[in-house]
């Protein structure tokens, strides 16, 4: 683990276990956070499913098919470019001021952008226009998600008992799973519902509007749940504030930017597999294998809960075992797996696509379940909203931004479903070489008490 290099982090570090939630406060930080990364992560996946199926033809309608679909997919890359400036603007005031205003204001942020993308003219009402402002709002979602992760998983590892940063922390990646099934669901109940014209003319609108319920939940958070212990000693142990004193920001960046580099690598496989799946196997296997949407959408939602249990079952055996043996498992099969996934996939039946996905699922679990404490175990506190925020989504960059654009552009030039498993690997190795640099440093802190 880095070292501290301030003697307030050092006093705090003296502090040792008394900086843990009771039971009672951190099984209603369990339920707060499961929420709301479960509803922000549904306003982020419903983008993920409309570029794949609605907004090419609604807001690029001048364009072919093809390039209505790469420029959907362009749209949604965009959100992940705005990410790391909104972990690094949260960061920096969450290493200041605390985790939970950071995470209460990133909610709502995210629950206004998506409801006003709801109620977004489109291409045939005011032309370019209307994909512009799309943009607009999609950076907005992007800066509220990139400052609403770092909020959710400091709440939970930092107020963790000891030994446990592991299986508390991947209820954030819980809540995150549970927003992309939902986001997949509502689009296939409302393609039960309506009928394809419809759902293109108004009824595609229904998932975005419910973003309004985000603020709500952060109006809950902002009552309901108190800032981390460690944090709070933090606070106590700082002197008064000094203007001059170097922001959190510019500390991690100048002590710890190979580390933040380092974990943004590992993360571009675990992030990039996540939205192949969602957007690009449901735009190849409608496009390409001319499966029906609905039934495909209902095999991609089933494969999607098997994360619901081995997350957490996963992030409990690196609690044991050590948190990159585990990542690097989970890299390996994920780079490997992508052949026979994308087989099974190019046979158009239904029932194997399922096991593809599931078992892709499942080995995805290996690197997404301990990733929060793996993150928070590479900082010190008083600057690690900063650092976990930033490699987090420096990596979401490089993986999920670009996974459905290149996932895409290469089913279209190569018309063969082998390339993307190329793409998989290539990510994988990326990741594993990654991780292993990071390996010491993550073995080491993960035996020892968050300071």
């Amino acid at each position: 683990m880095t070292e501290l290099t301030s003697s307030t982090s050092a006093a705090v570090a003296r502090q040792g276990d008394s900086a843990v939630a009771p039971p009672s406060r951190l099984r209603r930080l369990v339920s707060a956070v499961v929420i709301a990364q479960a509803v922000e992560y549904f306003d982020f996946f419903v983008y993920a499913t409309a570029a794949a199926i609605y907004l090419g033809p609604l807001f690029f309608s001048q364009l072919g098919d093809t390039a209505a679909t790469l420029a959907s997919f362009s749209t949604f890359a965009v959100g992940f470019v705005a990410r790391p400036v909104g972990g690094a603007v949260a960061g920096n005031f969450g290493d200041r001021y605390g985790r939970k205003p950071v995470l209460v204001t990133s909610t709502v942020v995210m629950g206004v952008a998506t409801f006003l993308m709801g109620l977004l003219p489109t291409a045939a009402t005011i032309g370019w226009s209307a994909a512009m402002l799309l943009v607009l709002l999609r950076l907005l979602q992007g800066f509220a998600l990139g400052g609403q992760w770092g909020g959710a998983s400091l709440l939970l590892t930092e107020s963790a008992p000891p030994g446990r940063r592991g299986f508390f922390g991947s209820f954030v990646q819980v809540g995150s799973q549970l927003g992309l099934m939902s986001g997949i669901s509502a689009f296939l109940v409302l393609s039960f519902v309506f009928s394809d014209e419809q759902m293109l003319a108004w009824g595609w609108r229904i998932p975005f509007l419910s973003g309004l319920a985000m603020v709500g939940i952060g109006l809950y958070i902002h009552r309901a749940v108190e800032d981390t212990p460690k944090f709070k000693q933090l606070q106590a142990a700082r002197p008064e504030p000094n203007m001059a004193e170097q922001p959190p920001l510019a500390k991690v960046l100048r002590e710890h930017w190979r580390t933040i580099l380092l974990a943004g690598g590992a993360f571009v496989l675990p992030n990039a597999v996540a939205f192949i799946v969602v957007s690009g196997v449901l735009d190849y296997g409608v496009r390409s294998l001319h499966l029906a949407r609905s039934p495909l959408l209902g095999v991609i939602l089933a494969g999607c809960v098997a994360p619901l249990f081995f997350l957490p079952y996963f992030a409990h055996l690196s609690d044991r075992l050590g948190r990159p043996r585990l990542f690097i498992i989970g890299a390996v099969g994920m780079a490997l797996w992508g052949w026979p996934m994308f087989a099974m996939i190019d046979t158009g039946n239904l029932w194997l696509i399922f096991v593809a996905l599931f078992l892709c699922f499942t080995i995805h679990s290996l690197m997404f379940g301990p990733q929060v404490a793996l993150y928070s175990e590479l900082f010190s506190t008083e600057v690690r909203f900063s650092g976990a925020s930033l490699g987090y989504q420096v990596g979401s960059v490089f993986g999920g931004g670009l996974a459905p654009l290149i996932t895409a552009a290469l089913l279209d030039s190569t018309k063969a479903s082998w390339s993307v498993a190329a793409y998989m690997t290539v990510l994988g190795m990326i990741s594993l070489l990654s991780i292993m640099v990071l390996r010491r440093r993550a073995n080491s802190a993960s035996h020892e008490e968050l300071t």
